[in-house]
């Protein structure tokens, strides 16, 4: 009988988690996945230094180690801003867990 090998179901697929949340009205609120899975899926055709992000849920992502914060969040809000899911006054939040 030949042995089993573990089978990882719940590894991280890249190295950082992020907390992907807008201010609105003074409230945090998580971003729904909807945003992040448009965000992301753009973002694989267009912009190679955001490739390594994974969407995981509403208001959290994973990234790669060479994914600029800053740059990321930038590019985020415009384009959440862009698709009209953010009003203009409303400001995207990212915080490494």
């Amino acid at each position: 009988m030949e042995a089993s090998l573990p089978v990882w179901l719940n590894h991280f697929m890249f190295a950082r988690r992020v907390l992907v949340e807008y201010e609105q009205n003074g409230q945090k609120l998580p971003c729904p996945l909807k945003w992040l899975d448009s965000f992301s899926m753009r973002n694989f055709t267009n912009a190679s230094i955001f490739d390594d992000t994974l969407p995981v849920s509403d208001g959290q992502m994973e990234i790669g180690t060479n994914v600029p914060l800053d740059q990321l969040q930038a590019a985020m809000q415009d384009w959440f801003q862009r698709k009209r899911y953010l009003p203009k006054e409303s400001k995207l939040l990212l915080s490494e867990k």
